[in-house]
């Protein structure tokens, strides 16, 4: 890959980071998404988004935790299914062509949230989630999770909002976590993956990691601008139309 290329894909990979980041989120969407534009090969594209995932969801985890804004009470409901269920996701291959349409589905989804997110907050009541509902939700997300390599939370923060089991803060301080572990499951259920993880990974970790501090530090602050996640939501809008279509 030119040097060029290469750094290229560094700044779309910190962007992409610093805004997921501020909202409690890991990226691996805009990863991908980016991957999908460059023709990535889809072994490539999983291990590399869950490994990137894993970097910018630690980071924001500890922002938002030093915050005060992470919850292990609604937590650990969604988490203790959804990590076994990544670790099989993770451990499922699908042939080429079905992986490029599964994520491009996921990728335009990522878009509708994105560009939903941007517009005025919902107000609903808050309340608890009921306990099998968190269950079911986890382990669905969780798989999701390991055979894509998303990190769930594109799937965990619009779920929690919109049914009003926890208002926005907090649903980006337990997003963060949520992303971290099913994306150390995911990459560890097809571990042999990591082979495949490219030569320029260290560069664009570094991009991410940058990126997530700045995205997490504002995040757990205040909201990033809604047209930043609208201008995303259409580079998704995008790549998953050429991935699904080419």
């Amino acid at each position: 890959m030119p040097v060029s290329e290469t750094l290229v894909i560094a700044i779309l990979f910190f962007a992409a980071a610093a805004l997921y980041a501020s909202v409690g989120h890991a990226g691996a969407s805009a990863y991908l998404a980016v991957m999908g534009l460059y023709s990535f090969a889809p072994s490539v594209m999983k291990p590399t988004a869950l490994a990137l995932n894993i970097l910018v969801a630690l980071v924001a985890t500890l922002k938002f935790y030093r915050a005060g804004l992470f919850s292990w009470r609604l937590f650990w409901p969604f988490a203790v299914v959804s990590v076994p269920a990544a670790f099989i996701g993770g451990a499922t291959t699908l042939p080429a062509d079905w992986y490029k349409v599964v994520v491009g589905i996921v990728l335009f989804y990522a878009a509708v949230w994105m560009f939903l997110s941007s517009l005025k907050p919902l107000k609903v009541a808050l309340h608890s989630p009921p306990l099998w509902a968190a269950l079911v939700a986890g382990l669905a997300i969780g798989f999701l999770s390991g055979l894509t390599g998303v990190g769930g939370g594109i799937f965990l923060s619009p779920l929690i909002l919109y049914l009003g089991w926890a208002e926005t803060r907090a649903t980006s301080g337990i997003a963060a976590p949520f992303i971290l572990v099913n994306s150390i499951a995911g990459l560890l259920g097809h571990f042999s993956s990591v082979a495949q993880l490219p030569p320029n990974i260290p560069i664009w970790g570094v991009a991410v990691v940058l990126g997530g501090w700045i995205g997490a530090s504002y995040g757990s602050r205040r909201a990033p601008p809604p047209v930043l996640r609208r201008l995303l939501a259409l580079v998704l809008i995008v790549a998953s139309v050429k991935l699904i279509l080419f």
